[in-house]
C-alpha cells in the first residue's frame, strides 16, 4: 500500500477504557471552553479599552489569538473522535492538522521571545519605550514571528508529503503528530527526522536565549533601583510573562526528559494533552490576575455590563 492509496489514518487516542473516555471528554470539553472564553475576553478587552492599547497588550492580544488557534487545531477533533468513536482522519486533514498545530506552536515561542524583548525595553529603557516599541515596530515583530514559524515548518512538511506507507496507517496519538506519523512510514525518514530535530532545537534555543538574556538585563536593572517600591513595581510588570514562559518552556523540556524509550509515546501524549488544554486555560487567568491594567479593564467592563443589565 503506497501513499497514493492511503486516504485515511486511524488515531489510537489515549485509552480504550469507556469510563476514562468520559472523564477525558468532560475535562477537555470544559478546559477548551474556558480557554477560548478566557482568551477571547483578553482579546476583547485589548480592543475595546483605550488604556490597553499599548505594545504589551498588542502582543498579549496576539498571544491569546495563538492560544485559541493552537488548542482549536487539535482538541475539537479529539473531542469528536471520543464522542462518536470515529478514530479515522483523512490524509489531507492529517496534513492540515500537522501544519497548523506546528505553525501556531512555533509562532508562539517566537512571540514569547518578542514579549520578553518588550519587557526589556520597558524596564531597561523606559524613556525610549514609546519611540522604540511604536506601532510599526510591533507590527513588524508580529509578522516576523509568523514568518519564522512558516519558514521553519514548510521544509520538513513539504518533504513529509512525499512519504510512503506500506504496513500500517495507525497513528499512536490523539491527533496527527509528525513523529508518530514518521514511525509508520516505510520511506527513509532519516533526513526528515534530523530536519525536524534541528528545527525544534534551533527554535527552542534561539527563543530561550532571547528570553534569558532579556530577563538577565531586566533583573540586573531592577536590582540597581534604589527604591524597594520601584523594584516591586518593575517585577510585577514582568511576573505574568515570566510565569507563562516558565510553564511553556518547562512543559517542552519535560517532554525531552523521558524515563525510558518504552514510555516515550505515552508520556508525550499526556504532556501534549496538558500543553494543549491546561496552558491555554491558565494563561488568561495569569495575565488577568497579575496585570493591574488588564484586571482594571476587566472590572470596568463587568461594571458597565452590570449597569446596562440593571437599566
Amino acid at each position: 500500500m503506497r501513499n497514493h492509496t492511503i486516504t485515511t489514518f486511524i488515531l489510537l487516542g489515549l485509552t480504550d477504557d469507556p469510563h476514562m473516555k468520559v472523564l477525558i471528554f468532560t475535562f477537555l470539553f470544559f478546559t477548551y471552553l474556558l480557554s477560548v472564553a478566557g482568551n477571547l475576553i483578553i482579546i476583547s478587552l485589548t480592543i475595546i479599552d483605550c488604556h490597553l492599547r499599548t505594545a504589551m497588550c498588542f502582543f498579549l492580544q496576539n498571544f491569546s489569538f495563538l492560544e485559541i488557534s493552537f488548542t482549536t487545531a487539535c482538541i475539537p477533533r479529539f473531542l469528536y473522535n471520543i464522542s462518536t468513536g470515529d478514530k479515522i482522519i483523512t490524509y489531507d486533514a492529517c496534513a492540515v492538522q500537522i501544519f497548523f498545530t506546528y505553525l501556531f506552536g512555533i509562532t508562539e515561542f517566537f512571540l514569547l521571545a518578542t514579549m520578553s524583548f518588550d519587557r526589556y525595553v520597558a524596564i531597561c529603557k523606559p524613556l525610549h519605550y514609546v519611540n522604540i516599541m511604536n506601532n510599526r515596530v510591533c507590527s513588524s515583530l508580529i509578522i516576523s514571528c509568523w514568518m519564522a514559524g512558516l519558514l521553519i515548518i514548510i521544509p520538513p512538511l513539504s518533504l513529509g508529503l512525499n512519504l510512503e506507507f506500506c504496513d500500517s496507517n495507525v497513528i499512536d496519538h490523539f491527533f496527527c503528530d509528525a513523529i508518530p506519523l514518521l514511525k509508520i512510514s516505510c520511506s527513509d525518514t532519516w533526513f526528515i527526522e534530523r530536519m525536524i530535530s534541528v528545527s525544534t532545537v534551533l527554535t527552542f534555543l534561539m527563543t530561550l536565549v532571547c528570553v534569558v538574556l532579556s530577563y538577565v538585563y531586566i533583573i540586573m536593572t531592577i536590582l540597581r533601583f534604589s527604591s524597594a517600591q520601584q523594584r516591586k513595581k518593575a517585577f510585577s510588570t514582568c511576573s505574568s510573562h515570566m510565569i507563562v514562559v516558565s510553564i511553556t518552556y518547562g512543559s517542552c523540556i519535560f517532554i525531552y526528559i523521558k524515563p525510558s524509550a518504552k514510555e516515550e509515546v505515552a508520556l508525550n501524549k499526556r504532556v501534549f494533552l496538558l500543553i494543549s488544554s491546561i496552558s491555554p486555560v491558565l494563561n488568561p487567568f495569569i495575565y488577568t490576575l497579575r496585570n493591574k491594567q488588564v484586571k482594571k479593564a476587566l472590572n470596568d467592563s463587568i461594571k458597565r455590563i452590570s449597569f446596562f443589565l440593571k437599566n
